[in-house]
């Protein structure tokens, strides 16, 4: 079997409740899964967001603050308890976790992208499970919407960066509609996309969770990045990480965007 690498974003909606605590139940089932592809030959790289999500949880804010330097507090507690969290339950999988956090000057030029993706090629090397998270305690540029605008770009470079075959965007709903299926009942998800133009970026309504910084948009213009640059990519449902086992099989629960090459 050819080992492939793949990247997994994992947003905040997926990771936390609505009142911004964990959702432990399906962060095991997502560390589980992860943990048995990469048990069965594949690369895994995660790409998560959340700190400041759970941030909010762990000081009971019950909405996201407009100050960056109180997201940046916020990011501080937060990346603390995620990655306590990856440590403690890839651990119960006999997989070690490294914490990586990028900053838009990071991958800015060419020789900082190759030190980023030597790091990674050495990790997954050492049998490692890199996560990734934008550092939102020192940068802003996440924060205030500028460079790489939010993690769904984030996983896209790094996807770039490092070559993958694959990057799995997971959200909370079952991939692209044709309009608004928060909103409208007879909308219908959109099973293969060859080709993101005007029409199918105009598919992509709602501005996202409270918790969370992206909607639709940002997966989609992460989608065309990836994509441009030779990396299939899947945005699916992340409530029943489970799932995420039907991309290896061939299978699309969720909206494949195929690659340009």
């Amino acid at each position: 079997m050819i080992k492939q690498k793949t990247v997994i974003k994992v947003g905040t909606s997926t990771l936390t409740y609505e009142n911004g605590k964990i959702n432990y139940r399906r962060v095991e089932s997502l560390c589980k899964v992860l943990a048995d592809l990469h048990n069965s030959g594949e690369d895994i790289m995660l790409v998560s967001s959340g700190a400041i999500g759970v941030g909010m949880g762990k000081t009971g804010l019950s909405k996201r603050p407009n100050e960056a330097k109180k997201k940046q507090a916020l990011a501080a507690i937060g990346q603390c308890e995620l990655m306590f969290m990856y440590d403690k339950i890839f651990g119960e999988y006999n997989h070690s976790v490294a914490q990586i956090l990028l900053t838009a000057d990071a991958v800015e030029t060419e020789s900082k992208r190759e030190n980023i993706n030597n790091t990674i090629d050495e990790l997954l090397s050492m049998g490692v499970i890199p996560v990734i998270n934008e550092n939102d305690t020192v940068a802003t540029d996440e924060l205030e919407g500028k460079n790489i605008g939010d993690n769904d770009m984030l996983s896209a470079i790094v996807s770039h960066i490092i070559n993958a075959d694959r990057l799995v965007i997971l959200t909370d709903i079952d991939g692209l509609y044709d309009s608004n299926p928060r909103t409208n009942d007879n909308a219908k998800k959109i099973d293969v996309v060859t080709n993101i133009n005007k029409t199918i970026l105009d598919m992509a309504a709602g501005t996202g969770s409270n918790r969370g910084t992206g909607g639709m948009i940002t997966k989609l213009q992460a989608a065309d990045y990836a994509t441009k640059r030779g990396i299939e990519v899947h945005v699916m449902n992340g409530s029943n990480p489970k799932t995420i086992y039907e991309i290896f099989e061939g299978k699309t629960p969720g909206t494949k965007f195929l690659a340009q090459h």
